[in-house]
């Protein structure tokens, strides 16, 4: 009876947290709501966010099991997606996981300029890769197309990816053109740009090639998420406006 009992106890306080565990994703903690964060993902609708250049959001990026997936086997349209509010300075947090040999990013200070039909003709991208399968890992310079990289321009330090299927934890600061990207927990990217080392920076990259005024942030923009293709995975995305 007593081990009857002790495994009932132990099912129990498993259920209650994994219960717990499920109620915490996409929501705020009270220390966040204290700090002035807000959810951009309420993890069930995709309230807030469309195509990149659109009014409706694509039908391949899925709303499930408290994320936001892009699923490539998916009927309909596709295409990169944004919140609907452009930010300045701002600490945004969020979790990714990809698929194997996945691609996808993160973008930020993003326009919809009608030049050009994609969000990485105007915008950095912090990296979001399977690291181990997808061969742009091994393009680029240094590592700079790896996972937390700041894409093809600053490769990330240290690289702590976790793997293929596993959600890693991703942030982006920006506070008066200072740029740190955060992966797992670790500063793994700083940068200021609209400095003369930005724009050297820049015209060693891809992007001069893409759009001639890359270099050229705005101060103000689009927070966006890849569509590349493949299988990836968005959750507790939240953000601090500085």
């Amino acid at each position: 009876m007593t081990k009857k009992i002790s495994m009932c106890v132990m099912a129990t306080l498993l259920a209650l947290i994994f219960t717990s565990n499920l109620q915490a994703q996409n929501e705020l903690c009270e220390n966040e709501k204290k700090d002035g964060f807000v959810l951009l993902f309420d993890g069930k609708t995709s309230d807030g966010w469309r195509g990149y250049k659109k009014d409706v959001f694509p039908d391949r990026w899925i709303i499930e099991d408290g994320t936001i997936h892009f699923n490539p086997k998916a009927d309909g349209s596709r295409g990169d997606i944004v919140y609907d509010k452009e930010f300045s300075d701002f600490h945004l947090k969020l979790e990714w996981k990809i698929a194997e040999k996945g691609n996808s990013g993160i973008f930020y200070l993003g326009s919809e300029d009608d030049k050009y039909g994609a969000i990485y003709a105007t915008a950095p991208e912090m990296q979001v890769l399977d690291n181990e399968r997808h061969p742009d890992a091994k393009a680029g310079k240094d590592g700079n197309r790896k996972a937390g990289s700041l894409y093809d321009l600053i490769p990330a330090n240290p690289q702590n990816f976790k793997g293929a299927g596993e959600w890693n934890s991703a942030e982006v600061i920006i506070k008066d053109g200072h740029v740190t990207h955060k992966q797992n927990g670790e500063v793994v990217v700083e940068y200021q740009y609209g400095t003369r080392e930005w724009d050297e920076l820049v015209a060693g990259s891809k992007f001069p090639g893409i759009n001639p005024t890359w270099a050229n942030l705005q101060k103000k923009g689009y927070i966006g998420l890849q569509d590349h293709g493949d299988h990836v995975w968005y959750r507790n995305i939240k953000i601090k406006e500085l």
